[in-house]
């Protein structure tokens, strides 16, 4: 069969090493394109978000039955909240292309390769669930498939197939970054999810009990040439923020060891040629981040680790951040699960990422932080567990560390990991624990924010998302990883580029106001939030201001040019 034309389906993918909802584009479409295009660059390919299917469902599925191919990309299995999108749901996977018959179905993502679903403290459901929809149910790499499907057929094209040739694989990452043009978040905040390597280290000892990362097998290294090369198409596009995310350990890749030692030694020189090659290639970039970090790495390579995260604030953005995959520290659980610190390496780990990140950068953001991130209901787990996390944070706290962001999610269990002959049980036992533990966390979580950016912080280059008409409240973030979410208690256009400057905090989000706020416009209220009520009341009794002398007279005050003018935002 000539499948002439293609039509793909993003219904987001959210992984440990993998980042795919909007405003991010993961590398799922992009790869899957370029697979088609390299087999036949006359091929119409199409890309769909699944919140844009959602807008008309009738309407999606008379646009999707024109096309030959369908292809479904599927997979939070670290489940979340989203601000940008709401990932695919079993229920549509099930109602949607049961009614979608003449394309050609294929599911592909980490929901066909190890189970479907959204939710944290429940199992994960196999395909099987929705195989009946589908004309094929991928469970190696999407990449490989297709483009065994163009050249073989459906009959012959494997399922489990996975690309072993790394050149390939960089040339369907060139070939297929056009697809960006397509997605709706284009020209705006669109961020490229970049990928260095598949698997993790640790596959070597099994990984951690319940991690899909280390089921891709030997970890595969992709050429510094080959992501440079992808990077720069990227940017050819119009892409302008970069996340180099999609690896376990950001710090090992490039390791000659990486594949042959479960702790490898990181390799500075190839994470420098890496960085250097993504700035030269990309000289208009905003945002170049970075995802995972083992925070064992930093331990026992000091010296090196030291190194390649003095490179990184050297070549990156202000505001990235080094999630630390930290699990648990009850050192009954790291056993049991094989996971990989305890409380003195983790709280070392963080340590050493504020010496070298703390200070602000010129987008009001430290440069690089540690994330923090908690699984809960693992094998071994007590009260004492959660006793031991809390002191880890207290302890960090106490020792006047920032953390950008403190992650708990209760563990998805996947099928294929060694969670799944424990399940969910140890989730529904600690109930309570688990929901003591998550109001204390959102007590020091709050605490921390306001450390990050105390009350007048100005944040430079945030993004309007949306506005929220039942609370009156517009979302505004920095394009970047894990970006702190604004609240903004005034409407807002979007699209739009904002500066804000912060005077609110709460447990994951902090609240502020565009800036400058206009002298004239703004309601007493709003200006009290961030020069008090004193210098707001006197602004008032002034007005109409006509300029910035005027507005220095009437407080007496200088510094309230930073928040205020006689032109600006009216909130």
């Amino acid at each position: 069969m000539v499948y002439s034309k293609v039509l793909i389906i993003d219904g987001y993918t959210d992984e440990p090493a993998g980042f795919g909802v909007p405003p991010y584009i993961d590398v799922y479409p992009r790869y899957i394109a370029g697979a088609v295009w390299l087999q036949d660059p006359s091929t119409m390919v199409h890309y769909l978000t699944v919140d844009e299917a959602r807008k008309n469902i009738q309407e999606f599925l008379k646009r999707a039955s024109n096309y030959d191919l369908v292809v479904v990309i599927a997979g939070a299995i670290v489940p979340g909240r989203y601000l940008g999108g709401e990932p695919i749901r079993l229920d549509e996977l099930k109602t949607w292309f049961r009614i979608l018959e003449k394309p050609v179905k294929i599911l592909v993502g980490a929901a066909a390769r190890w189970g479907i679903g959204n939710e944290g403290g429940t199992i994960a459901k196999l395909p099987k669930e929705v195989r009946e929809n589908f004309d094929a149910i991928v469970t190696g790499d999407p990449e490989a498939y297709i483009y065994e499907l163009f050249s073989e057929g459906l009959e012959k094209a494997r399922t489990w197939a996975t690309l072993d040739d790394v050149r390939i694989l960089g040339k369907m990452a060139i070939k297929g970054a056009k697809i960006v043009e397509q997605h709706p978040n284009y020209g705006y905040n669109l961020i490229a999810e970049i990928e260095t390597y598949r698997s993790c280290s640790r596959w070597l000892t099994g990984g951690c009990s319940f991690c899909a990362t280390k089921l891709y097998g030997r970890p595969l290294q992709r050429p510094v040439e080959d992501i440079v090369r992808e990077i720069e198409a990227l940017h050819q596009m119009g892409v302008r923020h970069f996340r180099i995310g999609r690896q376990a350990d950001f710090l090992v890749y490039g390791s000659p060891e990486l594949e042959v030692e479960e702790w490898p030694r990181p390799n500075p020189e190839a994470i420098k040629r890496l960085l250097v090659g993504a700035r030269a290639a990309a000289p208009g970039l905003l945002t170049l981040h970075i995802d995972n970090v083992n925070p064992k790495t930093i331990v026992l390579y000091p010296a090196e680790s030291r190194e390649v995260m003095k490179l990184l604030v050297q070549y990156h953005t202000p505001g990235d951040v080094a999630a630390l995959g930290v699990e648990s520290v009850d050192p009954v659980v790291v056993r049991e699960n094989n996971l990989k610190t305890t409380l003195e390496e983790a709280f070392e780990a963080v340590r050493v990422i504020n010496e070298i990140g703390a200070a602000r950068g010129y987008n009001g953001m430290p440069e690089l932080l540690p994330g923090i991130n908690f699984v809960l209901g693992l094998k071994g787990e007590t009260k004492r567990t959660y006793e031991l996390n809390l002191k880890l944070l207290h302890a960090i706290y106490e020792e006047g560390l920032l953390v950008r962001r403190i992650n708990v999610r209760k563990v998805l269990v996947l099928p294929g990991t060694a969670m799944a002959s424990v399940g969910t049980k140890l989730v529904r036992k600690h109930e309570r624990l688990i929901r003591t533990f998550r109001e204390e966390v959102a007590k020091l979580s709050a605490k921390f924010l306001r450390r990050l950016v105390p009350p007048g912080t100005i944040l430079k280059h945030l993004y309007v998302e949306g506005y929220d008409s039942r609370s009156g409240v517009t979302f505004a973030r920095q394009a970047g990883s894990y970006p702190l979410v604004v609240e903004i208690p005034c409407r807002l256009e979007q699209p739009g580029v904002i500066d804000v400057a912060i005077y609110g905090y709460s447990s994951r989000s902090v609240r502020g106001l565009p800036v400058p706020l206009d002298a004239n416009r703004s309601s007493v209220s709003a200006l009290s939030k961030l020069l008090g009520s004193t210098a707001a009341l006197a602004l008032a009794a002034n007005r109409p201001l006509r300029s910035r002398r005027d507005i220095v007279g009437a407080v007496g005050n200088s510094q309230v040019l930073e928040y205020v003018n006689v032109s600006g935002f009216a909130c």
